[in-house]
């Protein structure tokens, strides 16, 4: 088959790890046979250098007419200013929002090989598996706000439609039918008025069309500390659009790096954006110095995803658990001195690709 990717290295390691998951994604094509074209797009905050606008319309128009979309980072600290007109963030909030990618998956899987790089003990971590969630073109990241006259006051917006969380919760509801059949939905009922309409909307949807799926509902402070203390009871967690962000962060520690989480967003019919969960890493960049491995991982999301191409999604996370094996490490996830650089790394995870004869 062929497939057109669009590349948004953006800012910081952002170029140095889409190369490495473009280098990834050629072998996958040699080895299976397919023909994968790759279009590279500003965005972000050299975007904003160079159009004055992070997202520009070009390449927005590219990214609708794409298969798949692969993001590096956006942001940095050049373009920090809070009186700027504009921010690298805000190309990425807008491309969200005008392809309707309002669902947000971020699996957290704790790598065996690498048991010893997380922060928590071993028999906390082992085994985990969890899959979130996050609704991401609703709530406070997308509610009015506004700063007062004297720069004294500022108001932001938390909101949400029924049938935004109906959407949301009916993929988180499906995707844990087809793994261990239970779902949790986060939210902060006992005090916010949007979280009680969540819950509400939720339940009936639960109710009525998953009856078969074991749900149950947890507070968001509450999940904070779950999520520690007893990480491999979660299956699949359904929550919006802040609570997500906050809590995948935060369990990014079980397996012990960034640099090693992946994150789809799809909708209901747009091209799927895959990127890491990571920042741009300003300090790092241009060091050879980054993992590469989320990236590389939201590129096989993508084969998964966007082209309904599951083995050769398969064939990449097998990469990348043999160069693991091989003992590979780049400095975050080294325990003494790291082994490889970003290009080393991709350089044997590429290798490792194969097709099962």
């Amino acid at each position: 088959m062929h497939a057109d990717f669009v590349l948004l290295p953006g800012d910081g390691i952002g170029p140095e790890v889409t190369s490495a998951a473009k280098q990834v994604l050629q072998r996958v094509a040699v080895e299976f046979g397919h023909s994968f074209g790759f279009d590279e797009r500003p965005m972000g905050g050299r975007a904003i250098d160079e159009y004055g606008d992070p997202l520009p319309q070009s390449t927005l128009e590219a990214c609708r007419h794409a298969d798949a979309i692969l993001l590096g980072a956006v942001g940095g600290p050049k373009w920090d200013d809070p009186n700027a007109k504009t921010r690298p963030e805000a190309g990425l909030l807008k491309l969200r929002k005008a392809l309707g990618l309002f669902a947000n998956l971020r699996p957290i899987t704790a790598h065996t090989q690498l048991i010893e790089a997380s922060p928590l003990r071993r028999d906390l971590i082992e085994g985990v598996d969890i899959l979130f969630f996050r609704e991401l073109t609703g709530g406070i990241y997308f509610g009015d706000s506004w700063l007062s006259d004297d720069g004294r006051r500022a108001t932001s917006v938390m909101e949400y439609a029924v049938g935004e969380i109906e959407r949301i919760v009916r993929l988180a509801a499906e995707a844990a039918r087809n793994r261990r059949n239970r779902l949790t939905s986060v939210d902060k009922a006992n005090v916010l008025e949007v979280s009680r309409l969540w819950r509400r909307v939720a339940a009936r949807v639960m109710t009525d069309e998953f009856p078969d799926v074991d749900y149950e509902v947890v507070l968001v402070d509450a999940m904070a500390m779950h999520l520690i203390s007893r990480p491999r009871d979660f299956d699949v967690v359904v929550t919006g659009n802040l609570f997500g962000d906050i809590l995948t962060d935060e369990g990014s520690m079980l397996p012990g790096s960034l640099g090693l989480l992946p994150s789809a967003s799809v909708g209901e019919t747009q091209p799927g954006l895959y990127e890491p969960i990571h920042g741009s890493a300003p300090d790092i960049a241009g060091q050879d110095v980054a993992n590469p491995l989320a990236t590389i991982l939201a590129a096989a999301m993508a084969l998964r995803h966007s082209l309904d191409l599951d083995d050769e999604a398969q064939a990449v996370e097998a990469a990348v658990a043999a160069a693991l094996d091989a003992g590979l490490r780049t400095r975050d996830i080294a325990a003494g001195d790291p082994s490889v650089g970003t290009a080393a790394m991709a350089n044997a995870v590429a290798e490792a690709v194969t097709r099962e004869r």
